[in-house]
């Protein structure tokens, strides 16, 4: 018996395991009009205060929205959650709609990116300037691109049942060792989830207008696009920073990544530091280092830990070590009106256990530079059959279909035994349905999104078509989870913590900065 069939072996002879997970899901949308043009007004009040909603607040712009699910185990739970918070959403926002592409709708201008406010309080303005910082250092557009964040963690069952036995300091220990055992395992084969899903193989000419890019785009009307291309949000036009590469922060423990995270945080950067931090009385950005914070670092996994008040998210992972991982790699569906569909929940569930139960070397910056060429591969021809992957800067290479086929035996095994505690085949039925993906790469999302952008006469006529259906859907939709009090509520709440934060501040601004950043000087 191999190790990976021993371990699977272990946590599966309790059927709570299989029962338990923590999930959540943080999904981003703009608002638009009708006209596949962005939508230039605020916030709506009547989704209450983005800096204190827990469900509805927003990300980089005042157009972009995000909403947030609690934790849940319970799949069919977590997507009736976001049904609910798109209905009240949609119902809040007149005309306007939700753009249902991870690719931004028609943008005239960066001007008409209005970054997110937060309110007067210091934080609320910490996190406004934090935005500012990233317009400065990157340019608005590729901030407003869209994604679905998926939060995810074990139960302890599934702990006890690897480990045994363990005092507290010994179990925080093993998690953390597993959860970055797992975060490699992601970076050696997480290229599997743009293959899949991916979502953005086209996006409209006004993205690129001033920038250089070498890749050979073919058009339809309006539209740029690469034949072959999965997620070009996650390519260097998108939501990346190649720049970062060169931080060369490692995943081999919870020490290894927290030094390499505080170094970059640390570092001061020539580049960003002819920005300016604060000209004359106008803050540019929080500081002129490498990262301005913690959030700013562009990875396609992360490891987390709830932060207490006051706490940076560095050191609650000191303090606590991993108590969850964020998978940041998806697309918004396009084929789905929440963004995410419980089949692909169902597979990272899949995937996700596997990357803990399989073993997991420790990688270093030579096979770091091998992944992310093999994920560079498939963002931009992961579509083109045969295309060809290295493993490990040694290792063989093997066909993308080889390489899926071959994780994709043992993932059957983890479904088998899903489905056995869970009741039903539905795990076992993502893997038969992705299986034939791979062999017919027109069968994935963006195979799929591809063909009807030629078919629509370009991306920004298949969003609207596709927003103005779910508009329609969100306003027909009723609460499953929630309710409209609930909903108002939470509305309601969220001005009064915005409006107590604002009335107990008495430090100035400067000295809340300096106050903050006093560590980096530590």
């Amino acid at each position: 018996m191999t190790e990976f069939a021993a371990r699977l072996e272990r946590v599966a002879q309790n059927p709570e395991v299989f029962k338990s997970f923590g999930r959540g899901v943080e999904r981003e949308t703009l608002r638009y009009h009708q006209d596949g043009h962005l939508a230039t007004t605020p916030h709506p009040s009547e989704l209450g205060s983005a800096y204190a909603n827990s469900w509805i607040t927003t990300d980089f712009s005042e157009s972009l929205l995000e909403f947030i699910t609690p934790v849940s185990s319970s799949i069919s739970t977590l997507t009736a959650q976001l049904e609910d918070i798109h209905h009240f959403t949609q119902t809040k926002l007149g005309e306007e709609k939700m753009w249902p592409l991870s690719m931004p709708c028609y943008v005239g201008s960066e001007d008409d990116i209005n970054l997110a406010q937060y309110g007067s309080s210091n934080s609320g303005k910490m996190k406004t300037l934090y935005r500012e910082g990233l317009k400065h250092r990157y340019g608005s557009l590729m901030q407003i691109i869209s994604g679905v964040h998926f939060n995810f963690s074990f139960p302890d069952s599934f702990w006890q049942q690897l480990y045994g036995e363990q005092s507290e300091e010994q179990r925080q220990h093993s998690k953390s060792e597993a959860y970055f055992g797992l975060i490699r395992n992601y970076y050696r084969f997480g290229w599997l989830i743009p293959y899949f899903f991916g979502a953005s193989p086209a996006l409209c000419g006004s993205f690129i207008q001033g920038r250089e890019t070498k890749l050979p785009f073919e058009s339809i009307g309006g539209t740029l696009y690469l034949p072959h291309a999965t997620s070009l949000r996650l390519s260097d036009l998108g939501y990346t920073n190649s720049a970062q590469s060169a931080l060369k922060i490692g995943f081999n423990s919870l020490d290894e990544y927290l030094e390499g995270l505080n170094k970059a945080i640390r570092t001061p950067s020539p580049e960003f530091a002819e920005i300016g931090v604060k000209v004359g009385e106008e803050y540019r950005q929080l500081n002129s280092n490498v990262l301005q914070i913690e959030n700013e670092l562009y990875a396609p996994i992360r490891p987390k830990r709830v932060a207490e008040a006051g706490e940076k998210p560095s050191e609650a992972l000191a303090r606590g070590g991993v108590e969850y991982i964020e998978v940041r790699s998806l697309d918004v569906n396009p084929y789905s009106a929440i963004g995410i569909n419980e089949d692909q929940v169902r597979f990272l569930d899949l995937f996700l256990t596997w990357s803990a139960l399989t073993e997991s070397e420790p990688m270093d910056h030579c096979e770091q530079a091998c992944w992310r060429e093999n994920w560079n591969k498939v963002i931009v021809e992961g579509r083109r059959y045969g295309l060809e992957l290295q493993i490990g800067c040694k290792g063989e290479i093997l066909t993308l279909q080889d390489w899926a086929k071959r994780v994709f035996v043992e993932l059957t095994q983890i479904a088998e035994k899903m489905d056995a505690v869970n009741g039903g085949e539905e795990y076992q039925a993502v893997c038969y349905k992705l299986l034939s993906w791979i062999d017919h790469p027109e069968q994935t999302i963006s195979g799929q999104l591809l063909e009807d952008t030629k078919r629509f006469g370009g991306l920004g006529k298949v969003g609207c078509e596709i927003g103005k259906e779910y508009r329609q859907q969100h306003l027909g939709h009723r609460y499953r989870v929630y309710s409209e009090s609930e909903m108002e509520q939470e509305v309601e709440r969220s001005r009064i913590a915005q409006s107590e934060a604002e009335a107990t501040d008495k430090q100035s601004f400067d000295d809340f900065l300096q106050e903050y950043f006093a560590y980096l000087k530590a």
